[in-house]
């Protein structure tokens, strides 16, 4: 059971570090994955979780509001992501001494606040999707479960570092 997990949670650690950093846009290259590579990803995710937590019978009628919300989580990002490539596009003919002039730093706050905003309402939703399930796992399932968020937070940590010594690209 325990090498299950200990798969799973390192193929979802192998898959999510370059997968973070891939769909992290930059000028040269504006988007690494294709729509198809990213719904195969997130489908992966979904399997890995599903593997490595070994759902009972009655757990399965509850999983269709985790995945649904997953996924919704998975195309909001993904819309971000496109926002932010669309931005910079737009930039990307301007020379550097004309962005820097033509700086907003209101309309970049706000557009920061969406996001934000966004970002918490998927998490809230993820969070009420997985309330039921959770209920219902046994001690296990639920170490199982806290050492997967581990390693999708270290794996998260990790990302937002290499966001941060990235140049803002967004404002």
């Amino acid at each position: 059971m325990m090498k299950i997990v200990v798969v799973g949670a390192t193929a979802l650690f192998l898959t999510a570090s370059p997968i973070a950093h891939a769909q992290t846009p930059s000028p040269a290259t504006p988007e690494r994955l294709n729509t198809a590579d990213r719904n195969s990803l997130t489908d992966l995710r979904i399997e890995l979780i599903k593997a490595a937590l070994q759902l009972t019978p009655d757990q399965e009628k509850l999983w269709p509001a985790v995945e649904s919300a997953i996924r919704a989580r998975a195309e909001d990002r993904k819309a971000r992501v496109a926002k932010i490539s669309e931005t910079v596009g737009r930039r990307a003919d301007q020379n550097p001494i004309e962005v820097m002039r033509n700086r907003d730093p209101i309309a970049f706050m706000q557009r920061r606040s969406e996001a934000l905003a966004q970002r918490s309402a998927d998490l809230d939703k993820l969070a009420e999707a997985w309330q039921p399930l959770y209920k219902t796992f046994s001690p296990e399932q639920r170490r199982h479960m806290a050492a997967l968020a581990l390693f999708v937070l270290h794996d998260m940590s990790e990302a937002v570092e290499r966001r941060r010594a990235q140049p803002d690209e967004e404002d």
